[in-house]
């Protein structure tokens, strides 16, 4: 979200508190925050309010995001899960309409899941355990192909230009078309957990080897590497902020965060993160936000220089989304909305009039109300 004027300090607006853990950011979409929270439970949150619309258990146990599309929000969660992944039993993708929280449709795999779905052009598309990735109609559910990769695909699968690219546990990249044909396969790169992010040309990618690399999204070429001396988790952030190179954001396991140049992989700036990082970093204008897992505490920093520019005691792994006019703060098992102290005085006196304007509104059928009334009466 480059061309998005937010930036610290904030005001918060709303809280959303909670005791599960939430691990993956929501998604917006109409006015309304979709959460999956780690427990299973689905909500609906009225993006302006805070206030909780619907929920629903869709499962024992999620680690992924959810997809808006189509009227519809699809969640990916197990049957089960106290042991964790190994014993989450399998897992089920449902798509629940938007507005009224009822079930759709839902279709159970053949293993449990970690991977955020992706919805393009009326498919729906994740990953598994098993090492199945699948594509689903959509609107109905039903299976339109299977593919299989080199170990399990914890990773949401990226969308660009016609191409869908993923990383597994068995240390490959793929790129493959909508219908699943392979492309190009290139291996040998660690365990990847990390979502691929695809920009420039490039697809960029991190993995528990401690590195992240770079390949040509045509050929599947590696262009450069980089060791940032930790775990690589989650997807890097890769943007053209205005007034610098175009950049690749990321944090490790190595509590440092950085800034690498998107086209040579050369560092730009780099930082100490507070704590092991293990989740997403996200850029908002020209602010990038992070979260040290460690520490419990989200930072937003310059894209340019890495300066710490505001900091909240809340975090643990993916940090902030946004409308373009508020910031929304993912904290361990709870949600914020913050904004700037303009906006704030601004949306305050929007509401304000538009509370008066239905007084009047009320005002005025009340005293035909009695007009009539009295006619009657005469």
């Amino acid at each position: 979200m480059g061309n998005v004027d937010l930036r610290p300090p904030f005001r918060r607006v709303w809280s959303f508190n909670g005791g599960k853990l939430i691990e993956f950011q929501p998604v917006l979409q109409d006015g309304r925050m979709f959460m999956l929270k780690n427990d299973g439970r689905a909500y609906a949150i009225n993006a302006a309010s805070g206030r909780v619309e619907w929920r629903r258990r869709v499962g024992g146990l999620a680690a992924s995001s959810p997809a808006a599309a189509y009227g519809l929000v699809y969640f990916v969660a197990n049957r089960g899960g106290a042991g964790g992944i190994a014993g989450a039993g399998s897992a089920t993708v449902t798509a629940v309409n938007q507005r009224t929280g009822r079930v759709r449709w839902h279709r159970l795999l053949r293993s449990s899941s970690e991977s955020s779905p992706l919805v393009v052009k009326g498919r729906v598309f994740v990953g598994s355990q098993a090492g199945t990735v699948y594509a689903l109609s959509a609107r109905r559910g039903r299976v339109l192909w299977k593919r299989q990769a080199g170990g399990p695909v914890k990773t949401a699968l990226a969308y660009s230009r016609g191409r869908l690219y993923y990383g597994d546990y068995g240390g490959s990249v793929t790129a493959a078309r909508l219908n699943g044909s392979v492309v190009w396969r290139t291996g040998g790169l660690g365990q990847i957990y990390a979502t691929p992010a695809v920009k420039f040309g490039r697809v960029y990618v991190g993995s528990k080897s401690g590195s992240v690399h770079a390949f040509s999204a045509a050929t599947g070429r590696r262009l450069w590497s980089h060791s940032t001396g930790g775990y690589v988790y989650a997807a890097p952030a890769v943007a053209a902020v205005p007034g610098m190179r175009p950049a690749l954001f990321v944090g490790s396991y190595s509590g440092r965060f950085s800034a690498l140049d998107a086209r040579s992989g050369s560092v730009i700036w780099s930082r100490p993160g507070g704590g092991t990082i293990s989740g997403a970093p996200s850029v908002i204008g020209r602010v990038v936000y992070f979260s040290a897992l460690t520490a419990r505490r989200t930072y937003a920093v310059s894209a340019k220089t890495g300066r710490v520019l505001w900091s909240i005691n809340k975090g643990a792994f993916n940090p902030a989304i946004s409308d373009g006019n508020r910031v929304y703060i993912t904290g361990f098992g709870s949600e914020y909305a913050f904004t700037t102290p303009r906006r704030l005085r601004h949306e305050r006196i929007i509401h304000a009039k538009r509370r008066a304007a239905r007084r009047a509104l009320r005002d005025y059928r009340l005293l035909l109300k009695k007009r009539h009334a009295a006619m009657q009466a005469e």
